[in-house]
């Protein structure tokens, strides 16, 4: 499943325009090999971060954004494109304002920046 990038731009500058952030840890660049597990996390801050579901985005070089993967505000649900769905984890901690992401069985296909956002 592919959405569009106004979606997310849309997405960045309501977050902005309210002082609401989402930062990636780590927030350098990982260097897996491929089999490995990817594991990363997201916190928020300055918003109610247990009233959102929380998407992870991923974009390969040159390529544009791709959705892989939201959990439900509550932590009830999750949903996961079809293409990494067994392969991927995302849990949260609303309680850390944390959001995590666990990408199992990595490939080359996996080399892209990771996002987290909020809706």
């Amino acid at each position: 499943m592919k959405i569009p990038l106004s979606f997310f731009l849309l997405l960045i500058s309501l977050i902005s325009i309210q002082c609401q952030s989402l930062e990636s840890i780590p927030t350098g660049s990982v260097v897996k090999k491929p089999g490995e597990t990817l594991s990363l996390s997201c916190k928020g801050s300055g918003f109610n971060f247990g009233s959102y579901g929380m998407h992870w985005i991923r974009q390969e070089a040159g390529k544009a954004l791709e959705w892989i993967g939201v959990i439900w505000y509550d932590a009830s649900k999750t949903i996961y494109a079809k293409h990494i769905e067994g392969r991927l984890e995302i849990t949260r901690d609303n309680s850390k304002n944390m959001v995590y992401l666990q990408l199992t069985s990595l490939s080359a296909q996996d080399s892209a920046m990771y996002y987290c956002a909020g809706n």
